[in-house]
């Protein structure tokens, strides 16, 4: 075997996965094994924070389908990242995050910078590899890295400092990678005789259809049976909104024509989705799952299966795979819904162009409230703009292939109504997390994967307000995104618990900032305010065309009024209770 150093051992098995980008700040703590990133092909990108560089991580892995590598300084650059790991264990990223940890020979003595770092990422990561010997160094990288792909989530490589020192002998292990298959014979045979039987099938195309590059075979399935299909809750790229059986997304702010069919289902085929409890929770009114239909799940985690919802049939199986098989078993047999194919797709035709007439005609929140807030506004100095009125012109102005992530927060959830794609691996938020501050980074890892395909990030003042620093990272490092920055002065999915729940007694929900297209300028980039709704798509379209010809970073900071949506967590609040006389006032 060659003989090497366990830092030589660790960047040779980054080379031999296909690593070519990683994300973090430098450090003393791996700073003999970074020495040699740059002769092995590797980049080393700078970030501002390193929750930055874990969301970077994130995205990069899940525009590519390849691992995202993030990697800091131990101790409290560790710690750093534990947000971003948790918001990609959600999102089922392959990131391999690399946590150097205090010497082995201090340990548990309370030097500079030691923490017990396994610990904090022990539920968030699918595979915790623990070096415990230099001489393990490859071995461990490689399973970190083979784990990630396997298990569908980040993983964790945990160094002790002084362990990329001395020599070993070592053989840099292959990465593992497996094909998955369709499923159990039965359960496949059980499928395919459901949906043969069935009168209104619908699919659920989930991110197990983006991850497996199942568009193309969810699409035939589809057009077979004539059956609507709509994205699972943040998977809006999981089939193309040009098709004539895309209804759009569930869930939250989804869309109501989806939501309308989906209700009138008597069988459900739920490909590559976990059908997680917050994406199918009631909304615009509408208690929609439908309770007596006949359910199909298939996932390539046997956990998963009939973990939410109650279902007929469990498939553990890739989404790709099952997809193609249980489409030639059912061009063997006798299928019900091929007869009203004609008249569902009319259905389909009339609810769509409902929910999109309803949706051109939603200028504004209608609440009490939002109306009070438009009023107030109308009367102020300056001009604000409607959010649903702004979604709808970015809407328009997006490019085909563009890339778009969204923050958590009251504009940006009401943007599921808006957001439509044409191509998988185009559409990225914090998934179930649903931390702040997630959409900037997360978009600029995606533009490093994808430098060819224009990138968007979404974001309210307050989510902004955690990451907008990593600006100077895509000004710095040459990476160029374009940034939307919502302006509304608030906590706004916050604000309306307050209102709805608290009887408008704000607490700690006003925000006054500066001017977010001046800081983007002291930064470096492009900054540009909108506050008049015909120049937000051409802002759009020349922040695109400075990205992709001029590789400049854009910030368009638009001017909102203060309406908000419907209330995020409805499920999870209820009217207040007080006893102590008090707080007798605060019910």
């Amino acid at each position: 075997m060659p003989r090497m150093t366990p830092s030589e051992a660790l960047v040779e098995t980054l080379a031999a996965n296909g690593v070519t980008d990683v994300f973090g700040i430098m450090g003393s703590a791996f700073m003999d094994a970074m020495d040699i990133f740059a002769p092995a092909g590797i980049r080393l990108i700078p970030t501002v924070h390193e929750q930055g560089a874990g969301h970077m991580a994130d995205g990069y892995a899940r525009v590519s389908g390849r691992h995202g590598v993030c990697i800091a300084q131990n101790g409290p650059g560790i710690t750093n990242f534990v947000t971003a790991i948790a918001a990609a264990y959600w999102a089922h990223s392959p990131v391999v995050c690399i946590t150097p940890e205090t010497g082995s020979m201090t340990q548990g003595l309370g030097g500079f910078q030691e923490a017990q770092q396994l610990p904090f990422f022990e539920t968030i990561t699918k595979y915790q590899g623990h070096v415990a010997n230099p001489a393990r160094m490859a071995e461990f990288t490689a399973r970190c890295f083979d784990r990630a792909m396997l298990d569908n989530g980040p993983t964790q490589l945990n160094i002790p400092r002084d362990f990329f020192y001395g020599d070993i002998n070592v053989e840099i292990p292959e990465p593992i990678r497996i094909e998955r298959g369709a499923g159990g014979e039965q359960s496949l045979q059980q499928a395919a005789a459901l949906l043969a039987e069935a009168e209104f099938p619908v699919i659920i195309s989930g991110g197990g259809v983006v991850m497996a590059d199942a568009v193309e075979e969810c699409k035939a399935l589809a057009e077979y049976l004539g059956a609507p299909v709509v994205n699972s809750y943040l998977h809006n790229d999981s089939f193309p909104a040009s098709h004539p059986l895309w209804c759009g997304p569930l869930g939250y702010q989804g869309s109501k024509a989806g939501m309308k069919l989906l209700s009138r289902a008597d069988v459900v085929l739920a490909l590559g989705t976990r059908l997680g409890p917050f994406g199918t929770l009631p909304q615009h009114g509408l208690d929609y799952w439908p309770k007596e239909a006949k359910i199909i799940q298939v996932d390539c985690d046997a956990k998963m299966l009939g973990l939410v919802k109650k279902i007929s049939v469990g498939v553990c199986g890739d989404a790709k795979a099952a997809a193609v098989t249980i489409l030639e078993r059912l061009q063997n047999l006798n299928v019900s819904c091929l007869e009203n194919k004609g008249a569902r797709a009319t259905e389909i035709a009339a609810e769509k162009a409902t929910w999109e007439a309803e949706l051109d005609q939603w200028i504004h929140e209608k609440d009490d409230y939002s109306l009070d807030m438009i009023s107030e506004q109308e009367e102020e100095e300056g001009s604000y703009l409607h959010p649903r009125q702004v979604l709808r012109e970015l809407e328009k102005a997006m490019p085909e292939d563009v890339m778009v992530s969204t923050d958590i927060g009251n504009i940006n959830s009401v943007a599921n109504s808006y957001l439509r794609f044409e191509k998988p691996r185009s559409f990225f938020a914090a998934m179930s997390f649903g931390n702040c501050g997630y959409a900037l980074p997360t978009i600029i890892g995606a533009k490093t994967a994808a430098p060819n395909r224009p990138a968007i990030s979404y974001a309210g003042d307050g989510a902004w307000g955690m990451s907008m620093m990593e600006i100077m990272t895509c000004v710095r490092e040459n990476i160029p995104v374009t940034s939307i920055v919502f302006h509304n002065r608030q906590w706004g999915a916050e604000k309306k618990n307050q209102v709805d729940f608290y009887n408008r007694r704000f607490v700690a929900g006003d925000l006054e900032n500066p001017s977010f297209a001046s800081i983007a300028r002291s930064m470096g980039a492009e900054g540009v305010t909108v506050d008049k709704l015909e120049d937000v798509g051409p802002a759009l379209q020349a922040a695109i065309a400075r990205q992709m010809e001029e590789g400049k970073t854009t910030v368009i900071e638009i001017m909102c009024t203060r309406e908000l949506g419907d209330p995020f967590r409805r499920d999870a609040l209820s009217k207040p209770v007080r006893h102590l006389d008090k707080y007798k006032d605060y019910c």
